[in-house]
């Protein structure tokens, strides 16, 4: 969308106010408010921030202001605000492009995509819970109701949920992502809404603008909603799998053989292959947090399945597998949670597969079996390997990764565990209530 466009819109829909809006390391997205009034000027000099109040982006208190220059093509009319639009920016610092900017390195990487001759298409399936608060400020699932062993696709509590469900729903045909299915997930008040998949870039700005979305509309029911890997231990957690597939110049999917067992073509196996070989340091940007390898545990919680991937293998449309072939011409990458920011996860993930491409590595046979389900001996003597078990795991791969580091760029990739070191020393340095429990009077 260009500027004149822009304007346009602001005319035809009546715009008054455009939320200028960047994310930064966990894939939270901050904002300025800017009347439609100074269009031109946010459009030359984006909105201006103090970069070290607004998360980590690499900014210290004596650093220079950093802007968010918008990018027009991400215009997005709050569909419950309909004077107000969203548009997402790219940061620069003294008007060069700012290296700790999670939306640039994903640009950055599309960029040698298309030298290449490829554009990749992303889609992804969002899970997300409602829960309510009690008066001692804990989170529960909200529906007292919806106690079920394995709830997924239950059709009462869905339509206890239809006034939500509904209204998201309508907001995104609003804005014209296509949405085709909404259900009740595998955990008590988790659900999942899907919409067509899109350019890697559009799908990353649509992603994070569905969070916001759910979480304002839960708000306004007196709810909250989260995308957190494993909110509670008893219960499934939230993912957020991951489609992929690149095409050529003319719209033509290059992961597609019709020919082929699997409806994939050599080039798409390659992409398989990058992504299994990088895997462990991947889960650093799939799996950013220390919740995260709460999710990916073997065995099956009280509530729901058990469908978070744990060994590095690929199959037909075969779940518990952590690349599954849904259809032909599509691959799914089933480690990412809600956590994960996806400009980066979505970055490194490309960057493996094109080092798949270019080292022709070779993804091995499909596996059809039901993994949780074989034992540990036989899993070491068929060689398949583990993802990480914690971020401290994770990262060091990460430290070990050239491929996933250059596509994160060495500046940012250092910076990047750095943080996460120090996430996991805090998490380590606290006392929980489960070692209160365990030895407070035992000791």
């Amino acid at each position: 969308m260009t500027l004149d466009t822009a304007r346009k819109l602001v005319q035809e829909k009546s715009v008054d106010f455009f939320l200028c809006s960047f994310v930064e390391m966990s894939g939270t997205p901050k904002a300025k408010l800017v009347p439609a009034a100074h269009l031109e000027t946010m459009a030359v000099e984006g909105a201006g921030f103090a970069g070290f109040a607004a998360g980590e982006i690499g900014q210290s208190p004596h650093d220079p202001d950093m802007a968010s220059i918008p990018d027009f093509n991400s215009l997005t009319v709050v569909p419950w605000r309909s004077n107000v639009a969203w548009v997402a920016g790219d940061i620069v610092v003294n008007n060069e492009e700012w290296p700790y900017c999670p939306r640039t390195i994903l640009r950055r990487q599309l960029k040698k995509c298309e030298n290449q001759g490829y554009n990749v298409n992303i889609g992804v399936e969002a899970e997300f819970m409602l829960l309510k608060q009690d008066e001692r400020g804990n989170y529960f699932p909200w529906d007292a109701l919806d106690t079920l062993g394995k709830p997924c696709y239950d059709l009462r509590t869905l339509h206890r949920n239809l006034d939500i469900m509904t209204t998201l729903l309508r907001y995104i045909q609003e804005m014209g992502w296509y949405p085709y299915a909404n259900d009740h997930e595998d955990a008590n008040c988790q659900f999942e809404i899907n919409w067509r998949y899109a350019d890697a870039l559009t799908t990353a700005d649509r992603h994070t603008f569905f969070k916001w979305m759910v979480k304002t509309v839960a708000e306004e029911t007196n709810l909250m909603a989260t995308f957190m890997p494993k909110p509670f231990q008893n219960m499934t957690g939230n993912g957020a799998h991951c489609h992929m597939s690149l095409w050529d110049g003319n719209d033509a999917n290059m992961f597609l053989d019709e020919q082929d067992e699997n409806g994939l073509s050599q080039i798409a196996y390659w992409f398989v292959g990058g992504i299994l070989q990088h895997a462990q340091a991947l889960a650093a940007l799939t799996n950013p947090i220390v919740n995260s390898y709460k999710r990916l545990v073997r065995g099956a919680p009280r509530s729901g399945a058990t469908w978070a991937p744990v060994y590095v293998t690929y199959g037909g449309s075969n779940r518990s597998q952590m690349i599954r072939i849904p259809g032909p011409g599509d691959i799914e990458c089933r480690t990412l949670d809600g956590a994960a920011n996806p400009y980066l996860a979505i970055a490194a993930m490309i960057a493996a597969g094109l080092d798949g491409i270019e080292n022709k590595i070779d993804p091995g046979t499909r596996n059809d079996d039901n993994l949780y389900e074989v034992p540990d001996t036989e899993i070491r003597q068929r060689e398949i390997g583990y993802l990480p078990t914690t971020l401290d795991e994770a990262l060091d791969h990460l430290e070990q990764d050239d491929v996933v580091k250059e596509a994160l760029g060495n500046t940012y990739a250092q910076y990047y565990i750095n943080v996460k070191r120090d996430e996991w020393q805090r998490y380590n340095l606290s006392v929980s209530q489960w070692e209160k429990d365990n030895y407070l009077e035992v000791f």
